[in-house]
């Protein structure tokens, strides 16, 4: 199957709270948003569910097959589902969930957060990884991570002490500003950087751990330090590459 068959099977084909790094972002740096995220997709006005870009177990040993499976098919699915479930009752219409996420503001339903949130960020995070293990890092990532961290230990430092700093459930993200400088910081729950109306640093998303427990304790148990440790063996830097632009 070639990449159109794929889009048009899925439905995306149509016809015609701290930073730590150097930059800061701004409000106005979601306005021009540039999409992401590959496979999303919506038929209708339902979002609907991809299957993961590799096998359950492509991630071994590092994400165990188990947690995928309920990770993906359970927690993801949820979302999609009550995204779907809120947007029928309220007869709204958005053409893709980064339109719902540059709408949210703090009077905006909890449900349509967390949800749109939810499917946003587990199908950014499936992306982010990939079943080469130890791929290479990028050049044009590894000069702009040098350029804001000095290092790359220095980067995957203060990445994984935002990782491990969240508080409960949520996600530690490398984004980008408006400028291209690169910047690390963290969000609670399902809230992520596009949310730009309420997050305290908004910006472009380039990479992003799952923090919830679900997504590391059945093979790590407590130990969330140890699942962001083995974590950057699966790290789809080709697609960090890509997203940088």
């Amino acid at each position: 199957m070639n990449k159109r068959q794929f889009l048009k099977s899925i439905g995306l084909f149509t016809a015609g709270t701290t930073i730590l790094g150097i930059g800061n972002a701004s409000a106005s740096t979601t306005e021009a948003m540039p999409y992401t995220i590959d496979n999303m997709a919506s038929v209708g006005n339902a979002f609907t569910l991809a299957p993961l870009p590799y096998a359950y177990d492509a991630l071994e040993s590092y994400i165990d097959k188990l947690t995928m499976e309920i990770h993906h098919d359970r927690h993801h699915k949820a979302y999609v589902d009550n995204l779907n479930k809120e947007i029928t009752a309220t007869n709204a219409t958005y053409a893709t969930v980064e339109d719902i996420l540059k709408k949210i503001n703090k009077k905006t339903s909890p449900i349509l957060r967390n949800n749109a949130g939810g499917h946003w960020n587990h199908t950014f995070f499936w992306e982010s990884m990939s079943a080469t293990h130890t791929q290479s890092m990028g050049t044009a990532t590894t000069a702009a991570i040098v350029a804001s961290f000095g290092t790359i230990d220095a980067f995957k430092e203060a990445f994984a002490k935002a990782a491990l700093g969240r508080f409960g459930s949520g996600w530690a993200w490398l984004c980008k500003n408006k400028k291209g400088a690169l910047y690390i910081t963290s969000t609670p729950n399902q809230d992520n950087p596009l949310m730009h109306k309420v997050v305290e640093q908004p910006g472009i998303p380039l990479l992003g751990i799952d923090v919830w427990e679900h997504a590391y304790y059945l093979k790590y148990q407590n130990k969330r330090a140890d699942y962001i440790k083995a974590w950057w063996s699966v790290v789809n830097w080709a697609k960090v590459e890509k997203r940088l632009g």
